[in-house]
């Protein structure tokens, strides 16, 4: 691969973030926002389930925001606004999303070491 694109890094093992930089900034990056676009969304769905005839989000947008890695912003969205607690499958699906992500990030880290 190298002949044909010598002016591409090598993909060989740390070569390739020597050369753009740690990836650690942007995944911390990444997940600030979605978590805090899923708390958002909660708050609005909250807001516009007191309207009458207001337009909802979608239950699956709530959920895929959260697998997106939006599990802990989901989870904080629903206790802070008391939104979607007498659903069982947010009850349990939000908070084990959330732990789901946050026992990925902890072997990562500790796979990095």
């Amino acid at each position: 691969m190298s002949e044909k694109f010598p002016f591409l890094p090598a993909a060989d093992s740390d070569h390739v973030w020597a050369a753009v930089g740690s990836p650690v900034p942007l995944i911390v990056g990444y997940l600030a926002l979605v978590n805090i676009w899923a708390f958002a969304l909660m708050g609005f769905d909250k807001r516009r389930a007191k309207q009458k005839g207001a337009r909802r989000i979608r239950e699956r947008t709530l959920f895929f925001s959260a697998l997106l890695g939006g599990g802990l912003g989901a989870f904080l969205g629903m206790w802070m606004f008391r939104h979607k607690t007498k659903h069982w499958y947010f009850v349990t699906g939000i908070p084990l999303i959330a732990l789901a992500e946050a026992a990925l990030c902890i072997w990562l880290c500790l796979l990095r070491r």
